[in-house]
C-alpha cells in the first residue's frame, strides 16, 4: 500500500475528484513532509514546485542521504511550465506532473511507485553491502600490512588475536599453536595454549600444552581444518565430539557463551594453530560484568564473522610463518657471525673477546645517543634493526684479519719467533766457538811448554772480556727486540753488529746480524715495520671486501660501510681511505672510540702492556682534543661510564 502525502494544499495540486476520493494528508513545510513519511512503508509525495524551490537544499540533502528509498518525490507545476526545465533545475525530483493531477495519472503513478521504491531499496541495500565489504576488505588489508610488518613473534601473536576480536566484537579470545611431533604417527602432536585476552575479567595466563585431539574445541578445529561456530558453549549440539571446559568460568565467575574457533593455515595449507573467539557482543565497548549481562548482550557469531576471521587467520598464519622463518634466518646468521668471530680469535688468540666487547660498547653508545634529548642528538634515532646493524658491524669489524699473515698478526716483538730463536742459537754458537778456541789455545801452549801462569791468566782474562762483550751484544739485541722506543745508542750499536763477523762451520765469515735482522731491530717504535704495518692495516679492506660479498637484507645494508670506516679519524689521518669527518658514518665514529678504548685497556698482549682505565680515557680525550675523535660522542661514552660494561668482574679473566 502506498501512502500519498500532499506538500501544499490538495485543492491546488489535484483534481476535485481525487481530493474527494483520497484521504490526503497535507504538509505545509518540509519538516511536516518528513514527519508524514512512513519509514517502513512507501510514500508518494505530491509537492508544489514552488515549495520545493523554497527548501530545495533540505529536500536534496534528505533524498541523497537515503530518502529516495522511502519516498517518491513528484513536483506539481502549471501546465504552461516547461517540465524539462523544471527537472533540470530540480534534478533530485523524480518527475513533474501538470496541475491539477487527475485520478488516472495519479493511479498510474501509484502503480509504479511501489516498484520504484522497492528497486531503490534493493539498490541501497546492495550499496550498503558493497560498502561493508569494501570496509571489511580495507580493514583486512590494513591488518595484513600490520601483520607483515611485525617481526616480534610474541607481539605478532597478540596482534593476531586482538585484531580478530576487534573485527568480530569478541569480548575474549585465545590463541593456540600446533607443535608437531613424529610426522609419521602424529602421536606426539600437541596444542600449545599460547595467549589469552579478555576485556571483562583478568586472565591469570600461563602457557601449557595439551594433546592435539578432538576432545577440545580447538583441537577439533585444528584436526578437521574447519571453523567451529557455537552459539552456546554450555549447550553444545547433540553428538558434538568436543567439550568446552568450564574451569576458567568457575574460577573467575565469567560466562562463556558464543564461540568461534578458526584454524590458521600456512602457505602449504597446513594448520599451524587456531584462533578462538569468545562472546560476540552487541556493542563492542561493553564490559560483560557481572556475568548476568552475557545472556542479554552476547549474540552468536555470524557467517560474516567466519569469513573475516578465516581470511585474517590465513594472513596471520603466513605472517607467523614468515616471522618464524626470518627469526630462524637471523638466528642462523647470528651463529655465522659468532663463528666468524671465533675464526678471528683463533687466528689471534691474544685479542680474544675484543670483537664482543667492541660490539657491547658501540651498541651501548648508540642506544645512549638514541635516548638522549641533548641538542646534538635530538634528531638522531636508531631503529631496532639499525642497532642490530651496528652490532653486526662491530662484531665483524676485524674479520679481515683472516687475510693477514698469522706471523704478522701475532707479532709481539720486532723479530719473528723463528728469527729470534735463530739469533739466540747463533750467539750461543759464537760463545761456544770462542770457548773452544780459548781452551785449544791454552792446551797448545801447555803442550809446547810456553804456558806460564801469567800467560794463562792473561788468556783467561781476554776470553772473559770477549764473553762479556758477547753478553752485552746479546743484551742490546734483546732490548732492541722489545716493541719499545729504540734509543739512538742502541740503533748505532745494531749497525756496528752487522760489521762484526764470526766463522761458521765451513770456516766462512758471517755477520753477527744479517741485514734483515738489523732492519727489523731498528724499528723505532712498536714491533712492526712499515710494510708489516700496511699489511695489518689492510685488514680493514679485507673486512669490507668480505662483508660486501654477503647479500645483506635492506635493514643491514650498511654493515660493510660501517665496519670499513672504524679506523678513520676525523682529521683525515686514519686509514685506509683517509676520510674526513663529514664522510665518516656516525656509527663508525662510535666504533672507533670503542675499538681504541678496548685496545688500550685489554689485558697484556705480547706487544703492549694493559693501560689503566683513567689513562686510557686521558688518551681518548687527547685524541679528541687533536680533532681525531668525536668530542660529543666521547662525552657520552665517558659521562655515562659506558666503559664499565666491559670491565672484568672480580676474579674474571679478560
Amino acid at each position: 500500500m502506498v501512502n500519498v502525502l500532499i506538500w501544499g494544499r490538495a485543492r491546488d495540486l489535484v483534481a476535485p475528484d481525487v481530493a474527494a476520493s483520497l484521504a490526503l494528508r497535507e504538509a505545509s513545510r518540509f519538516a511536516d513532509v518528513l514527519a508524514g513519511i512512513d519509514p517502513l512503508g512507501s510514500t508518494l509525495v505530491l509537492a508544489d514546485a514552488a515549495l520545493i524551490d523554497a527548501e530545495r537544499d533540505a529536500v536534496q540533502s534528505w533524498l541523497v542521504t537515503g530518502g529516495r528509498a522511502r519516498a517518491l518525490f513528484l513536483a506539481v507545476a502549471e501546465k504552461t511550465e516547461d517540465a524539462d526545465a523544471l527537472l533540470a533545475r530540480l534534478n533530485f525530483v523524480d518527475d513533474v506532473l501538470p496541475r491539477p493531477v487527475g485520478a488516472a495519472r495519479l493511479r498510474h503513478r501509484l502503480d509504479r511507485t511501489l516498484d520504484q521504491i522497492h528497486e531503490r531499496r534493493a539498490v541501497q541495500q546492495l550499496d550498503q553491502a558493497l560498502a561493508r565489504k569494501s570496509q571489511e576488505l580495507h580493514e583486512l588489508n590494513e591488518i595484513g600490512v600490520a601483520l607483515s610488518a611485525e617481526r616480534d613473534i610474541q607481539k605478532l601473536l597478540e596482534l593476531i588475536l586482538r585484531k580478530s576480536r576487534e573485527i568480530t566484537a569478541a569480548d575474549a579470545g585465545s590463541l593456540y599453536l600446533v607443535e608437531r611431533g613424529d610426522e609419521k604417527t602424529a602421536a606426539d602432536d600437541r596444542l600449545r595454549f599460547k595467549l589469552a585476552q579478555n576485556d571483562s575479567v583478568v586472565v591469570p595466563f600461563e602457557e601449557f600444552t595439551m594433546p592435539l585431539d578432538e576432545r577440545s574445541i580447538a583441537g577439533y578445529a585444528a584436526l578437521s581444518g574447519q571453523g567451529v561456530n557455537v552459539s552456546d558453549a554450555y549447550n553444545l549440539p547433540a553428538g558434538s565430539p568436543f567439550q568446552v571446559s568450564r574451569a576458567f568460568d568457575e574460577k573467575s565467575g565469567y560466562r562463556t557463551k558464543s564461540m568461534l574457533v578458526v584454524p590458521m593455515r600456512d602457505h602449504r595449507n597446513r594448520v599451524i594453530g587456531c584462533v578462538q573467539l569468545i562472546n560476540k557482543k552487541r556493542d563492542a565497548g561493553l564490559v560483560l560484568w557481572p556475568a548476568s549481562l552475557v545472556e542479554e548482550m552476547v549474540i552468536p557469531f555470524t557467517s560474516t564473522d567466519i569469513e573475516l576471521v578465516t581470511s585474517l587467520a590465513s594472513q596471520a598464519a603466513v605472517a607467523l610463518e614468515n616471522t618464524r622463518l626470518i627469526a630462524s634466518i637471523r638466528q642462523l646468521f647470528d651463529s655465522f657471525v659468532r663463528a666468524s668471530v671465533t675464526a678471528i680469535e683463533q687466528r689471534d688468540p691474544t685479542t680474544s673477546g675484543h670483537s664482543q666487547r667492541v660490539a657491547t660498547l658501540t651498541t651501548g653508545l648508540a642506544e645512549l645517543v638514541d635516548q638522549s634529548d641533548e641538542a646534538a642528538w635530538r634528531d638522531v634515532r636508531f631503529t631496532r634493526d639499525q642497532l642490530q646493524e651496528i652490532h653486526y658491524a662491530s662484531l665483524l669489524h676485524d674479520f679481515g684479519k683472516v687475510g693477514v699473515r698469522e706471523k704478522v698478526l701475532i707479532k709481539g716483538k720486532k723479530l719473528y719467533v723463528g728469527e729470534s730463536l735463530l739469533v739466540r742459537q747463533r750467539f750461543a754458537y759464537i760463545k761456544r766457538t770462542l770457548e773452544a778456541e780459548h781452551l785449544r789455545d791454552k792446551l797448545e801452549r801447555a803442550l809446547a811448554g810456553t804456558a806460564s801462569r801469567e800467560l794463562l791468566e792473561h788468556l783467561d782474562d781476554e776470553h772473559q772480556r770477549h764473553q762479556d762483550e758477547l753478553t752485552r751484544v746479546i743484551d742490546v739485541i734483546l732490548r732492541a727486540n722489545e716493541p719499545t722506543v729504540l734509543e739512538d745508542d742502541s740503533f748505532r750499536a745494531l749497525l756496528s753488529f752487522a760489521e762484526r763477523t764470526y766463522l761458521d762451520l765451513d770456516g766462512q765469515p758471517q755477520p753477527y746480524l744479517s741485514g734483515n735482522e738489523v732492519e727489523a731491530l731498528s724499528i723505532r717504535r712498536g714491533s712492526l715495520s712499515e710494510k708489516e704495518r700496511r699489511e695489518i692495516e689492510s685488514h680493514v679492506t679485507h673486512t669490507f671486501n668480505f662483508l660486501a660479498t654477503i647479500p645483506w637484507t635492506g635493514e643491514f645494508a650498511r654493515v660493510p660501510e660501517i665496519a670499513f670506516a672504524h679506523h678513520e679519524k676525523l682529521d683525515g689521518t686514519g686509514y685506509p681511505r683517509r676520510l674526513k669527518a663529514e664522510d665518516i658514518p656516525l656509527q663508525s665514529r662510535m666504533m672507533t672510540i670503542s675499538d681504541i678504548y678496548d685496545a688500550l685497556v685489554a689485558w697484556d698482549r705480547p706487544y703492549k702492556k694493559a693501560v689503566p682505565v683513567p689513562k686510557a680515557l686521558d688518551i681518548l680525550h687527547d685524541e679528541a682534543a687533536h680533532g681525531k675523535l668525536d668530542r660529543a660522542l666521547l662525552a657520552v661514552f665517558v659521562d655515562s661510564k659506558l666503559f664499565e660494561r666491559t670491565l672484568p668482574q672480580r676474579g674474571e679473566a679478560r
